[in-house]
């Protein structure tokens, strides 16, 4: 793998809007190094047969059946109208024809 040199710190730094101090830079460089190095050894590691997926833990949600209750809420909530004309509140008309 290729060594990070500290003008690719101060370019990656630049592009991400970062103001990195210069003394900073040398430490950046290494680490950056180490980063890429660990990366490289996982992209040694054999995945031929792993299968993909989005995180370490399988999670598995659980669900019940939606089933349909009556109640006589909506009768409550409607008689409390001053009007009500069917299954709907009556209102003053508010748009001219």
């Amino acid at each position: 793998m290729s060594h990070i040199s500290a003008d690719d710190v101060r370019k990656v730094a630049h592009l991400a809007r970062l103001d990195l101090p210069e003394d900073k830079i040398k430490t950046y460089t290494s680490q950056l190094e180490s980063i890429l190095d660990y990366v490289g050894q996982l992209q040694a590691v054999d995945t031929t047969d792993v299968p993909p997926t989005t995180r370490a833990v399988e999670v598995v949600n659980v669900t019940r059946e939606d089933g349909v209750q009556p109640t006589g809420v909506r009768d409550d909530i409607l008689n409390q109208a001053p009007k009500r004309e069917g299954d709907f509140y009556r209102v003053p008309k508010i748009l001219a024809e």
